[in-house]
């Protein structure tokens, strides 16, 4: 791949018409956006390891990857990896850190990261810092496993997860610290609607500390805010073995 990274272009939560359709954002600092390789579609070329670099546009740190073919990727960067390291992707991949194989090629109990939910789609589950997805249980094609979150999910066995947990644990310990900082983060600030006016909340209005003044918690625009809001479900929750923990 020629161009690694490109700037991220801003739009502030606005759609192509001007309208805010996002709220809270805008205002961040510039930053570049890198091309990560979730597919890892590369078999049996061997790349090493050039550089961990910061990503501020996730929560983990990336891996350049220089390929023996003169090609140059961003991974995903497991914890352990280090500069100077050699992975591979493939069917008859070694069973190492930062490697990616189908999980049908996987012991049970292997932790891995960045798995697809359908063959060839590229990484979806897995990928921020601190991520590890156990390989549960086989079962003639289909692999469990069992998500952070306490999930067991089914996937298809021909579908790739790379070796390893991935890194950068201590991020969910960080603190921001001050506004400034959340606003270089494209966040901005967030008003609680009571304390808005009528035209701008559901819940603004009245006098003095009043409450929302009607039966259920509303948006903004109006639309009720509690209870079952979902109406379609996604094409992937039939092969939900067990819910997340509440």
């Amino acid at each position: 791949m020629s161009k690694l990274k490109f700037i991220r272009k801003k739009n502030s939560g606005r759609d192509v018409s001007g309208q805010v359709t996002v709220r809270h954002q805008g205002g961040e600092h510039k930053r570049f956006m890198r091309f990560i390789d979730f597919k890892r579609n590369k078999f049996g070329i061997e790349g090493k390891v050039n550089s961990i670099e910061y990503d501020p546009n996730r929560t983990t740190e990336i891996a350049l990857i220089h390929y023996a073919d003169g090609d140059k990727m961003y991974i995903l960067s497991p914890l352990g990896l280090k500069v100077g390291d050699v992975v591979k992707s493939g069917p008859e991949a070694e069973i190492k850190l930062g490697n990616a194989l189908p999980l049908k090629a996987l012991p049970l109990g292997t932790i891995i990261h960045n798995v697809e939910l359908s063959p060839g789609r590229g990484g979806q589950m897995g990928r921020s810092a601190g991520a590890g997805i156990i390989v549960q249980a086989k079962e003639g094609q289909n692999i469990d496993l069992k998500l952070p979150s306490g999930e067991i999910r089914r996937v298809d066995g021909d579908c790739f997860g790379t070796v390893g947990t991935l890194g950068n644990i201590d991020w969910k310990n960080e603190v921001i610290g001050k506004a400034g900082r959340t606003r270089h983060m494209g966040i901005r600030p967030t008003v609680r609607g009571v304390a808005q006016n009528p035209r701008s909340h559901a819940h603004g209005g009245g006098e003095g500390r009043s409450g929302i003044g009607r039966k259920r918690p509303m948006t903004y625009s109006g639309r009720v805010a509690v209870g079952k809001t979902r109406k379609k479900k996604k094409y992937s929750d039939k092969y939900i073995l067990q819910r997340r923990k509440k």
